[in-house]
């Protein structure tokens, strides 16, 4: 939906067009044989590419990161170490100052929020990998260590392995523990 809406709001634009529209990471890479000019993502897109092996990935094209200031996770430094040439704007900007932005990075100047660097750079080191991280959000939904196979097209057994890891590097003594620290240092 916040997707659909975001396009909506670019495409109103006299200057800009919505060439396409993804819900995986994965598909970005299919889609640049149509060359936008700036690609906008968000960092929990979910799929296989990691959003900063992305990032890295689109040479050539200009690439804005929406990121959400509050919950900047310090995966997401690896992001804000690419910055100038990746822009990064926070997802409560107005829908004007997006449109700047985008029109911005497609002239290739630089688009960082300075609360977004800042609150990276206060960030902890995370010391779970992106797949943890990605295990663990969806263990904040509730889902079982089955569930979360399925989704993330794992067996159970790995999932079950990689909570174990989570448990060991967070020093928690349980699911809800780890969660509580992951948040409170701002890695998921």
């Amino acid at each position: 939906m916040v997707r659909g809406a975001l396009a909506a709001v670019l495409a109103r634009e006299n200057d800009l067009d919505v060439v396409a529209e993804v819900d995986r990471s994965d598909d970005v890479l299919a889609v640049i044989g149509r060359r936008p000019d700036v690609v906008l993502l968000d960092p929990q897109l979910p799929g296989k590419v990691a959003i900063e092996d992305l990032c890295r990935r689109l040479t050539g094209r200009g690439v804005l990161v929406l990121i959400d200031h509050e919950a900047i996770a310090a995966t997401s430094m690896a992001l804000v170490k690419q910055a100038p040439r990746i822009g990064l704007i926070a997802t409560d900007s107005s829908t004007d100052h997006l449109v700047e932005a985008v029109r911005d990075v497609a002239k290739g100047l630089p688009v960082v929020d300075v609360r977004l660097a800042v609150a990276a750079l206060k960030a902890g080191d995370n010391p779970l990998t992106d797949r943890e991280c990605e295990v663990l959000r969806q263990v904040t939904t509730g889902a079982t260590a089955q569930e979360i196979a399925r989704t993330l097209s794992l067996s159970a057994g790995t999932v079950r392995n990689y909570l174990s890891r989570i448990l060991s590097k967070t020093g928690a003594r349980s699911r809800i523990e780890a969660i509580r620290k992951a948040q409170d240092a701002g890695w998921i």
